[in-house]
């Protein structure tokens, strides 16, 4: 391999260690993070799935107030007022059903997006979540380096014998740079804490076992679609919150599939 390939594999190394610093780098306030400080479960649900998940479970609640029911095909309606709830992303989910919405479409009005974008700074500066621009920033730099070796191997001429050895010594930033790109926007203290309070409430196998409230709201937000269907089957079924009837939650990122009757998170 030619000495000028090296410098394209230098280059392609030091993009991946950019990278990586910053998809490393973390809040001042992570530090604030404590097994007794666990989110609210529509926080814990945006760990999880994103904002889709988030509206999910603040529905689950107004649901459960009595505020919000479903609609004609498979659409979700406000029925009534929100009720005592202080909630800011129950309000905002609330204040926008102006009329009957599907999921999808109600997670990207104006009143919800507000609110769990809120929530989502909130997640950030506890260090759950990535900063937007460096997780952007890293992407970025991560999709540069089998561009970087590409370019290289074409600049420098290889072929025959030595474009194989180009590949091979290529192919590794490459594959790190691959896995690194699979990364969450959730950070380690997010997945561990995921991790965690799944181990401490595994999903029940009956409905039955869980009389309190607040407790399906947070096998929701653990869980995701299995949780809704043990939980609330026809409200979920009727109201279009199921990623798919048989209650497997396909909207969930990579790192989450696999864990839907307990265990970690990736």
């Amino acid at each position: 391999m030619s000495t000028g390939m090296w410098w394209f594999i230098g280059v392609a190394c030091g993009q991946l260690l950019l990278a990586a610093v910053l998809l490393r780098t973390r809040s001042r306030d992570s530090g604030t993070e404590r097994p007794d400080e666990v989110p609210p479960p529509q926080a814990l649900a945006l760990l999880r799935g994103g904002r889709r998940a988030a509206v999910t479970v603040a529905l689950v609640a107004l649901h459960q107030h009595g505020a919000v029911a479903a609609g004609r095909k498979h659409t979700i309606r406000a029925n009534g007022g929100p009720g005592r709830t202080r909630d800011p992303v129950q309000l905002g989910v609330h204040g926008a059903l102006h009329r009957a919405f599907a999921l999808r479409d109600l997670a990207l009005r104006p009143e919800a997006r507000r609110a769990v974008d809120a929530l989502r700074g909130e997640l950030r500066g506890a260090g759950l979540l990535r900063p937007p621009a460096r997780w952007w920033a890293a992407r970025a730099l991560l999709g540069c380096v089998p561009l970087t070796v590409a370019v290289g191997a074409y600049a420098t001429g290889a072929s025959g014998p030595g474009l194989a050895g180009t590949l091979a010594v290529g192919a590794l930033p490459v594959l790190v740079a691959t896995v690194l790109l699979r990364l969450p926007p959730a950070t380690r203290a997010a997945r561990r804490l995921l991790a965690t309070l799944r181990e401490r409430h595994p999903l029940p196998a009956h409905r039955r076992e869980v009389t309190d409230g607040r407790l399906v709201q947070l096998y929701v937000a653990l869980y995701g679609d299995p949780a809704l269907a043990l939980f609330l089957p026809r409200f979920s079924q009727e109201g279009g919150l199921l990623a798919r009837p048989g209650g497997e939650d396909r909207n969930r990122p990579p790192w989450e599939r696999g864990a839907g009757t307990g265990g970690g998170a990736g």
